[in-house]
């Protein structure tokens, strides 16, 4: 039987599968993304040539591949690729899917480090993407991404050889570990905010991304408020700590960069108005 299956057929195949499922909103976007992924030619194609036939093996891989996207499993994930900051990023299960929201914390950073050369870290960077597009902006920063995750600092790594970006380092350790001794101008990064039993946690999608990148654990706040105790040491005089955080963690991660005696404390909004990111200066 699907030795008839062109191309046309299989992507309506694929709509009216992930019409009937809550996997996503764009049922023809995520449908014409994984055809073309299985039959291994560019999406514009499926619209071009939609009589040609396509190989049996193929439209099991493609129906395999819808399965799993029914199922709830992220189109970054089953692709393999995220664009971030035009930047067209590797993803694994093992690194969170980078959101657009998190571009605000690359666009204040670029907005504080008015040097030409100054020295940055990214704590906790998962795919690379925050280091990778600050790398990308600024060639000659001196940029230091750290991980608890091997896996995820793998994927940041082949992410940042692909890109041909090699002015980051990547260093395996929780935090600030891996820093020992260093000073920097601008510390930024994206930490797990989300509590543990918060009911977000179990949505079909997240339930697919790495835990540890979501949550660290009943405290929602504890890795945002480690980092704020922490960051001093590692900050030179007039350096800035960026944390991006939950849309409803503003005060809390303002109160927390005040008691650990920062000045110039702020918080900046998304583009859909949430407080996303807040940053204080040092010394």
């Amino acid at each position: 039987m699907s030795g008839g299956d062109t191309l046309a057929s299989l992507l309506v195949e694929g709509i009216r599968r992930l019409r009937a499922t809550p996997a996503g909103a764009s049922p023809e976007l995520d449908a014409g993304l994984l055809l073309a992924l299985a039959v291994g030619m560019p999406r514009a194609r499926l619209r071009s040539h939609p009589e040609d036939p396509v190989d049996p093996t193929q439209v099991r891989d493609y129906r395999a591949l819808l399965e799993r996207r029914a199922a709830g499993e992220p189109l970054a994930y089953l692709t393999g690729k995220k664009e971030f900051w035009s930047l067209q990023l590797g993803v694994t299960p093992d690194v969170l899917i980078p959101r657009p929201e998190t571009e605000l914390l690359v666009e204040r950073a670029l907005a504080l480090g008015t040097r030409a050369e100054l020295r940055l870290a990214d704590l906790g960077t998962g795919s690379g993407a925050v280091a990778l597009a600050l790398a990308h902006e600024r060639p000659q920063w001196r940029i230091s991404a750290t991980d608890l995750s091997a896996p995820a600092l793998a994927v940041a790594r082949a992410n940042a050889a692909r890109l041909g970006l090699d002015s980051v380092t990547f260093r395996l350790g929780h935090w600030f570990e891996p820093l020992a001794g260093e000073r920097f101008d601008l510390l930024v990064s994206n930490p797990p905010y989300v509590a543990a039993d918060d009911r977000v946690l179990a949505g079909r999608e997240l339930a697919c991304e790495p835990r540890l990148a979501l949550t660290p654990g009943a405290d929602a706040l504890e890795c945002l408020e480690a980092l704020a105790r922490g960051a001093a040491p590692h900050l030179l005089p007039g350096g800035w700590l960026l944390l991006e955080h939950g849309a409803d963690q503003g005060e809390a991660v303002r109160r927390a960069l005040v008691l650990a005696g920062f000045r110039h404390v702020r918080s900046h909004r998304d583009l859909a108005g949430r407080e996303r990111v807040t940053e204080g200066q040092h010394g």
